[in-house]
């Protein structure tokens, strides 16, 4: 512990440090003032704005680029093409599983026939569940099954590229287990 008469010497130069900052504060406080009178800012005018003319929107009458008139009728020309891949696809019956899109639709299991040894998959759709085998159609984009194995169903579906052709590829439908 240190004596009282050391604590009242650090408490002077205290007082006098301070006293000496009060100064510098004044002179601090001239300083601040010449240089706001002496500073001019230089801001530039903002330019007007431009003046808003409103158009008419004329798009009321014209075809809606995702009717499904449109589609349809453009379906139709395709699949009156000789050498289109959507020619047997639109004369044949659409089945059941067509009308849903494959990202809604869930493997859960798979099983085998044993007299014929035919192999099925079983679909869940919307709380339903489903048969399939190889040969049968499911899924938005004419989406035909080509093989089932134990783990997946494969498909070849029919598509159009960004160019707008019709082209064949092949998607699967993985088994999902059930989470615990």
């Amino acid at each position: 512990m240190m004596p009282r008469s050391s604590n009242r010497w650090w408490l002077l130069c205290a007082l006098g440090a301070m006293a000496g900052c009060a100064a510098d504060q004044d002179e601090l406080t001239v300083w601040m003032d010449q240089q706001k009178r002496s500073v001019r800012p230089s801001v530039q005018p903002l330019t007007a704005p431009k003046k808003f003319e409103a158009a008419p929107y004329n798009g009321g009458q014209a075809v809606d680029p995702f009717s499904i008139q449109k589609l349809t009728v453009a379906l139709k020309q395709e699949a009156r093409q000789p050498n289109s891949l959507l020619a047997a696809e639109m004369s044949r019956r659409k089945e059941a599983l067509e009308q849903y899109p494959t990202d809604g639709m869930t493997m859960v299991g798979s099983l085998i026939e044993p007299k014929s040894g035919r192999q099925y998959a079983l679909l869940k759709v919307d709380s339903l569940l489903y048969q399939v085998k190889v040969g049968d159609y499911l899924g938005q984009n004419f989406g035909k099954i080509t093989r089932i194995t134990e783990t997946e169903v494969a498909l070849r579906e029919i598509v159009q590229d960004a160019a707008g052709e019709w082209i064949e590829r092949t998607s699967t439908l993985q088994l999902q287990e059930k989470a615990r």
